[in-house]
């Protein structure tokens, strides 16, 4: 598969009151066309500010620091201009966006907020642009797709927001779309709604989606890679089957017997992972989960394990990997 995305050696400070937050800290992998790679971890681990930085949309943060290699097909993403930028930012890459309401205009119509980039990206007439964005609210399942565009965000509900910013995401035909927990504030029949739907227009378009969320049931679903992060760090990556019947990570292990099943015993505790992330301001001495690790050994405390190749596809963090097995 040809790669698209190439993420080499990223890390994304803040500078704040508390001292310098290492939000992510030296993080690689890749994405290749039409791929579904799906990333997880606790909130807080890192997943958001990663897509944050690729959309450069932590350029204006005050404070905010950015190191490393952002390639999509090839060209560095931070060192284009602003202007370079807006041309990629929602043609070539889209993002679906957490919270719809917050990130919907809700002074502006949902037709307009279609047509813009349609009219800046694309160079369509207004009627032109009119047109594809009754064609765009029809494919994400809007049964009067003419009358909803001179609507506002707040008459619609959570789920049609969802569908709008969909339409909004693949208005251009990005070759890559970036999917930041897009259903969590939605109920459980709407989800799975929203899920087949942008997984049926990926399928569609042959664009490449990362999936961003702490679900590991939907990644389970529909990811063809996973990536495991941990407080700002990737910790365990490889195809979904490795990392759900073969993984070599303790944070991974504890995510994955921490979902509730529908076969368990209903009377018996749900198990949890004890204790906290560490403090992101800090320099870590050693492995970044050891103090919540069952496995941990002597050399976790005082040496940081590198991501390393368990298998073909298959690298983990740990110093203990090669004895645990999912």
């Amino acid at each position: 598969m040809n790669t698209i995305l190439n993420i080499n050696n990223l890390s994304v400070d803040f500078d704040t009151e508390y001292g310098i937050f290492h939000a992510v800290d030296n993080v690689s992998f890749t994405v290749s066309k039409g791929q579904v790679v799906g990333i997880v971890g606790e909130s807080g681990c890192g997943k958001t500010v990663t897509t944050l930085a690729i959309m450069r949309l932590l350029d204006t943060v005050v404070g905010a620091s950015i190191q490393g290699e952002i390639l999509f097909e090839g060209q560095d993403l931070l060192s284009l201009r602003k202007k370079q930028m807006h041309q990629i930012r929602g043609n070539e890459i889209s993002m679906i966006f957490q919270e719809p309401m917050t990130s919907l205009n809700p002074i502006l119509t949902i037709g307009r907020q279609i047509t813009e980039s349609l009219e800046l990206h694309l160079k369509m007439s207004s009627k032109q642009a009119k047109e594809r964005a009754a064609e765009l609210l029809d494919l994400v399942g809007f049964s009067d797709p003419y009358q909803k565009l001179n609507d506002y965000p707040q008459q619609l509900s959570g789920g049609m927001r969802q569908r709008v910013m969909i339409a909004m995401a693949i208005s251009c035909n990005p070759k890559l779309i970036i999917a930041d927990e897009p259903t969590t504030s939605l109920d459980v029949t709407i989800q799975a709604q929203i899920l087949d739907l942008i997984m049926d227009i990926c399928d569609k378009s042959g664009a490449a989606l990362m999936l961003i969320t702490h679900n590991l049931g939907l990644i389970a679903r529909y990811a063809e890679k996973v990536i495991v992060m941990y407080s700002g760090n990737i910790v365990e990556e490889g195809i979904a089957n490795q990392i759900y019947y073969d993984s070599h990570h303790p944070y991974t292990l504890g995510l994955l017997k921490a979902v509730p099943r529908i076969d368990g015993d209903i009377k018996k505790q749900l198990i949890t992972i004890e204790g906290m992330p560490p403090e992101q301001t800090d320099q870590l001495i050693g492995c970044s989960f050891e103090p919540r690790c069952v496995y941990s050994v002597e050399k976790c405390k005082i040496s940081t394990p590198k991501l390393e190749s368990i298998q073909k596809h298959h690298l983990a963090s740990c110093w203990q990997s090669a004895e645990l097995k999912g």
